[in-house]
């Protein structure tokens, strides 16, 4: 399946939802309330600053041409250990997983973030117990910099892999 990175639009709550199930947040502390949705949308919405970060819809378009939203990624500035860097996060529907799909939008999501020139890393914090994510980031070009503590959504402790490109 050919993929291709379409900007968040207000269309997309439907996706957000469906990214929210107990088996897409399983590694992240569970299903977010409706509330916690409307902001994480509202959120992903107002990101316009390609600087900044930018949220995205993975569109899939099948062989017959026919096109699909197959999940989410995006990129977006925050503070790590001193620095300034980028953080990335990804979904993939279920139906879609185990195609090289996340592994190609992660790739595509280190180019956008290497274009902008602005931060020397772009990291990914999975969780230590999903090996399918651990294996996006080697698979993608991330290099391992090893276990930390992480906090997703905010108040949820993890124990994560933190994972960088470079982006110089």
């Amino acid at each position: 399946m050919e993929i291709r990175l379409e900007h968040w639009s207000d269309d997309d709550s439907a996706l957000l939802l469906r990214t929210n199930a107990p088996a897409m947040t399983e590694h992240l502390g569970g299903p977010e309330s409706p509330a916690k949705l409307a902001d994480r949308h509202a959120k992903y919405l107002a990101m316009t600053d390609p600087a900044e970060g930018l949220f995205f819809r993975i569109v899939g378009t099948g062989p017959d041409g026919a096109e699909v939203s197959v999940g989410s990624i995006g990129y977006w500035s925050r503070d790590w250990q001193g620095e300034r860097v980028y953080e990335s996060g990804w979904k993939v529907l279920p139906e879609y997983q185990g195609h090289g799909i996340a592994t190609a939008a992660a790739r595509l999501i280190i180019g956008r973030a290497r274009d902008q020139h602005r931060h020397a890393t772009l990291h990914a914090y999975p969780s230590l117990d999903n090996p399918a994510s651990n294996a996006i980031c080697r698979k993608a070009g991330f290099t391992l910099a090893g276990p930390c503590d992480f906090e997703f959504p905010p108040g949820n402790p993890l124990r994560c892999n933190d994972w960088y490109a470079d982006l110089t």
